[in-house]
């Protein structure tokens, strides 16, 4: 480092405390969560800041013998605990729970510059900062007391690993640059031979490095979510080949097209049961305000075009991003349902296969992790939307809170969410080290 950048970088750092001080007492919302939700949410006009608001929850852990709230009718405990980072779930048919401990990966390209050092402080805050254990690790509850008596490392050695499917007896694991394919004998706690590459996916500075996907159900297609390099394109659209997008992978010959993009950072991915389509959890952009842009759920469908940068929600211009791009914004296609802004909704799961009281008998459950760039915070909790005839069809309804405490530092955070094969809810938490269980209260 040069002389004159390590005495810029000590500038900013004697900086730092005024800097943090005018983010989280600067702009507020106007707006209450519930106007950024559903199938219309209202979009006030961008109210971007010199310096971007932070509000983010201080990770703290939960206090011995604390949980969780669940909503009335519904009960909660520590299906595992103690885990390193947990991240994304994945349910064997065994019964079998599949957990990814992982985080970003420490040895790629990583953003430069005061502004990414001002977010890795605030990664640090929120918890987000520690090592990847990159591992799979097994769960099975075999005696079916909600609690899983067997705990195996059952991948190691992995890049920061975060989506998984089984096809066959062929685990898919979809690592921040690449899909990789595994034998699987069902039954088995642990994986011992070596996997087998099936393709590279864009990867590199990894703004966002987490990469999900699914099987369709004749198991002939996989379906592989790859998130933005940047906010809103600043790093060049260049570095966003690929990326923003949802791609299409033939997993016998690793062949891959985008199937659908303008998707910021798609996360969850699910099968709507009685249609049949896909739909994805989204993260939009940041930065210009408290009430600006709702996180998202949609359907998604071929060849369709979702905004990012250029746009957000159809053909709302985002005039930061240059040079304009209106040919595209023209055809960008709105997203089905928001989900309030900034709440950082990840995980998704159809209630198929649920056990749980009647209110949750058709819709969509959504962990979301909760804000750093909305004043007052938003998200860190689980919600349901009801769905009908294929669609959202009412409000969000809580279904776990008290994920932040009465200072409003951050005692778990939501981020993946499954059903059990015993019909229950898992919720992966990532700051509290847990796998919750929901069932229905009293059974």
């Amino acid at each position: 480092m040069s002389a004159a950048s390590r005495s810029e970088r000590l500038r900013w750092i004697a900086l730092a405390p005024l800097a943090l001080a005018l983010a989280a007492c600067g702009e507020r919302a106007k707006l209450q969560v519930a106007d950024g939700t559903g199938p219309a949410p209202q979009l006030p006009a961008p109210n971007p800041t010199m310096i971007p608001t932070v509000d983010i929850a201080t990770a703290v852990g939960w206090p011995a013998g604390a949980k969780p709230t669940p909503a009335p009718g519904l009960a909660v405990n520590a299906f595992a605990q103690g885990l390193d980072h947990p991240r994304w779930l994945y349910v064997l048919p065994n019964g079998d729970v599949l957990v990814a401990e992982s985080n970003a990966p420490q040895s790629e390209h990583k953003p430069s510059g005061i502004k990414a050092w001002f977010a890795a402080r605030f990664m640090k805050k929120a918890g987000a900062a520690v090592p990847s254990a990159d591992r799979i690790s097994l769960l099975r509850d075999a005696d079916g007391d909600g609690v899983a008596e067997t705990r195996t490392i059952f991948l190691q050695g992995l890049h920061s690993p975060f989506g998984m499917a089984l096809i066959g007896e062929r685990l898919y694991v979809a690592n921040a640059d690449a899909v990789w394919r595994f034998a699987y004998r069902p039954g088995e706690t642990a994986i011992a031979g070596a996997g087998e590459k099936v393709t590279d996916l864009p990867a590199g500075i990894n703004h966002h490095w987490t990469k999900n996907l699914i099987a369709d159900a004749s198991g002939s297609k996989l379906y592989v979510t790859v998130g933005s390099n940047s906010n809103v394109g600043e790093n060049g659209m260049a570095a966003e080949e690929g990326r923003a997008a949802i791609w299409q992978l033939d997993p016998a010959s690793g062949e891959k097209r985008l199937f659908a993009t303008g998707l910021r950072n798609p996360n969850g991915l699910a099968w709507e049961p009685a249609t049949g389509k896909l739909w994805t959890a989204v993260n939009e952009r940041d930065e210009i305000g408290s009430d600006l842009v709702p996180d998202y759920i949609t359907s998604v469908e071929d060849g369709e075009f979702y905004g990012w940068p250029y746009s957000y929600y159809g053909q709302h211009v985002d005039e930061r991003v240059q040079p304009p791009r209106p040919d595209l914004v023209a055809k960008a296609r709105a997203p089905d349902y928001a989900l309030g802004p900034h709440t950082a909704s990840l995980g998704i799961a159809f209630t198929q296969g649920a056990k749980l009281p009647a209110q949750y008998a058709q819709g969509l459950f959504v962990g979301q992790h909760g804000s750093w760039n909305r004043k007052p915070k938003s998200g860190y909790k689980v919600i349901f939307v009801p769905f009908a005839g294929g669609k959202p069809a009412g409000a969000p309804q809580d279904v776990l809170t008290g994920f932040l405490d009465a200072r409003e530092q951050a005692q778990g955070r939501p981020v993946d969410v499954r059903i059990d094969a015993r019909g229950a809810l898992l919720v992966s938490d990532d700051v509290g080290n847990t796998v919750w269980r929901v069932t229905a209260a009293g059974g």
